[in-house]
């Protein structure tokens, strides 16, 4: 696993090696986010062959549009709630939380998914996990090879280990930017619950052995 930070190491995006080439997870943002990722990739000296996106906020999707111009053929992967709000289709669906609000930034983008996920999925060695609460349709994504989760905006580590349920005072974007907080503490639950070998979020460092900082972040988030 290859993290590429971005913005002083405030957004991440992350390669994931497979047979067939690189797994791109999040694409950070527009501004020099591309030529970043493509650079990290040519090292490497293997294609990407695939974008997985965590969520739709334009710290995620920002840089889709000008990786997809470089890379005829990529695939992309988003789920199915989340492709709405790439299509800056703001909606509210059926049996979502009354009180839920859309929050952060939802800058769209013209590249559209090739494939829409749901939980279950694999996506090369990846599953996809159910991650709800920060957007409508979050996914997470657990490597089943090494057991890291690439948790998206369901955590943070700025700051130290948290979820995006309560306010951390120390880096608080991600939770002012979550749409639903009491289904982000649920998610914050069932992903430790996957007890994760490493913890890989959209923002700050990769955390090794995750379980007593994830368990500590929902207690501060209660």
């Amino acid at each position: 696993m290859i993290r590429i930070a971005r913005l002083l190491g405030i957004v991440n995006a992350f390669l994931v090696e497979e047979d067939d080439g690189l797994t791109l997870i999040d694409t950070t943002v527009r501004l020099g986010g591309p030529k970043a990722i493509l650079a990290a990739a040519g090292k490497t000296g293997r294609p990407i062959v695939r974008i997985a996106l965590t969520h739709a906020h334009e710290d995620h999707i920002g840089g889709l549009d000008g990786l997809a111009g470089e890379l005829p053929g990529v695939e992309v992967l988003i789920s199915a709630r989340d492709a709405k709000l790439l299509a800056k289709d703001k909606s509210p669906e059926p049996g979502e939380p009354e009180d839920a609000k859309l929050r952060g930034g939802f800058s769209g983008a013209k590249t559209q998914p090739t494939r829409l996920l749901a939980p279950g999925d694999r996506v090369g060695s990846l599953e996809v996990v159910a991650a709800p609460g920060h957007t409508p349709g979050q996914v997470a994504f657990l490597d089943t090879r090494d057991r890291t989760l690439y948790a998206g905006d369901a955590y943070s580590s700025l700051g130290g280990v948290a979820t995006t349920a309560k306010v951390n005072p120390r880096f608080p974007m991600p939770a002012l930017a979550t749409w639903h907080r009491p289904t982000a503490l649920e998610t914050a639950r069932a992903l430790r619950a996957l007890d994760p070998a490493r913890l890989a979020v959209g923002h700050g460092r990769t955390v090794e052995d995750p379980g007593a900082a994830m368990d500590a972040a929902i207690a501060r988030g209660v």
